[in-house]
């Protein structure tokens, strides 16, 4: 499995190692360029995400019709040209536009979706903590590397060096990722819109979570270079010193958060120890004169923030059926950037007003809300799989499961001879599944 997943790992991890580089440093740098305001900045700081907003789901839909590597070459080409883009940027519009070109290369669900494609169900919890755990890394050493970069070159410098990586990622997408499996489906036409990713309500919830762990994520990193600059007066190269502890607690969340969540079952309740760490940290950005305690709301964040990232992909993985996947976890990401947009502008909008306390007394709300969203859920660990060898099995049989309480999503795996049933345990007995499925 880690030969399967780990290159298309790499390749995500390059480009949110492009991406992350900037976060710490983009919105004071933004807001000091010819023509920025917070407003702008703000923009700047979530522009990418609108266009990848606008893209997510065609470049889904688009890999679920054409395949994944024709996708994944297009979405690298378009990220990596807009990151030249920006890097010869000198003011807010031409970065701006920088911005929306790296948006334009939305890969995101499409890496996502190749990796569900190469490992079995019941694999593919682990498989979507360790592309978390890669991400995660490469997020540890963008928030370090960058501040440093920066102070010693420029801001522009870093918009380079993510251009070079998307690039690199284009050479282990021709070279180590494999082709994947040959799937065949049973379902109909109907069943393929776009519009049917949506009847699954457990998948809208997952839509909405999308939403509010993004747009906090944008707001937290607005704030903080900001109020690290003209509060406490701390230039860009000794921003590591917030970024640093609050990274090492941050990935430490994330190992308990996937055993809990994938292991125990308990993923909503890590969702909702995660949003009360994201209330905590916003309280202590917000109202905080003190220089310590403000650090310890950045790290609050991290830890929050982070507990998500292990259990996202892989719950709307878990929740989709195969043949959606690609859509839904495009479906998703669009969510995830919509809410970056809106959390950069929104934020941007509220701070130029109200400054960081208006900016925490927001977020509280919000978050509130969000715990109130996330208490509805069902818990994915319900839903088993069931792997019959089409050796024992008739795969001409599947169809008599199409209405039968408790089966989620079935398909073949002509390329391990597998048949693959996803179903409701409380619902339905598997020895009631495999006698639908017996030869005769």
């Amino acid at each position: 499995m880690i030969k399967k997943v780990l290159p298309l790992s790499l390749i995500v991890a390059l480009r949110f190692f492009g991406l992350f580089i900037v976060l710490s440093v983009l919105s004071s740098y933004a807001k000091g360029l010819e023509g920025g305001t917070a407003f702008l900045a703000g923009i700047a700081l979530g522009g990418y995400a609108l266009t990848q907003a606008i893209l997510q789901v065609p470049f889904g839909v688009m890999s679920d019709k054409i395949g994944r590597k024709k996708t994944l070459l297009l979405g690298l080409l378009l990220f990596a040209f807009g990151s030249f883009v920006a890097g010869i940027a000198d003011n807010i519009y031409t970065l701006l536009i920088g911005r929306f070109l790296q948006g334009a290369g939305a890969i995101g669900s499409v890496v996502t979706a190749m990796i569900a494609d190469q490992v079995r169900e019941d694999e593919r919890g682990h498989a979507m903590a360790i592309m978390g755990g890669i991400i995660a890394l490469s997020f540890a050493l963008a928030m370090i590397i960058g501040p440093i970069i920066s102070g010693l070159y420029s801001v522009n410098t870093l918009f380079f060096i993510t251009g070079i990586l998307a690039l690199t990622a284009l050479v282990i997408l021709f070279t180590a990722v494999p082709e994947p499996p040959h799937i065949e489906h049973h379902y109909s036409e109907d069943e393929a819109k776009i519009k049917e990713v949506f009847r699954d309500r457990d998948l809208v919830r997952m839509y909405i979570t999308f939403l509010f762990h993004s747009s906090t994520m944008a707001i937290a990193f607005f704030i903080i270079p900001i109020v690290l600059n003209q509060k406490f007066d701390m230039s860009r190269m000794e921003y590591w010193k917030v970024y640093l502890p609050a990274v090492v607690f941050g990935i430490l969340a994330m190992a308990p958060a996937a055993i809990l969540g994938e292991k125990y079952g308990k993923g909503k309740e890590v969702f909702i120890a995660s949003i009360l760490f994201i209330i905590a940290s916003f309280a202590l950005m917000g109202f905080s004169s003190s220089f310590l305690l403000f650090a310890v709301g950045a790290t609050f964040f991290f830890i929050g923030f982070n507990m998500f990232e292990p259990l996202l992909q892989s719950f709307v993985s878990k929740f989709a059926k195969v043949h959606q996947k690609g859509t839904a976890l495009g479906v998703a990401n669009t969510f995830a950037y919509i809410g970056i947009f809106l959390g950069g502008a929104i934020g941007g909008w509220i701070y130029g007003h109200y400054r960081e306390e208006g900016v925490a007394i927001a977020v509280t709300l919000l978050s509130l809300f969000w715990i109130a969203w996330i208490v509805g859920m069902r818990n994915p660990a319900l839903r088993e799989n069931l792997f019959l060898s089409t050796d024992e099995f008739d795969e001409n049989r599947l169809p008599n499961l199409k209405g039968v309480n408790g089966i989620n999503d079935f398909y073949t795996n002509k390329t391990e001879g597998l048949i693959v049933i996803k179903y409701e345990k409380e619902q339905i007995d598997k020895e009631r599944i495999k006698e639908i499925l017996t030869k005769s």
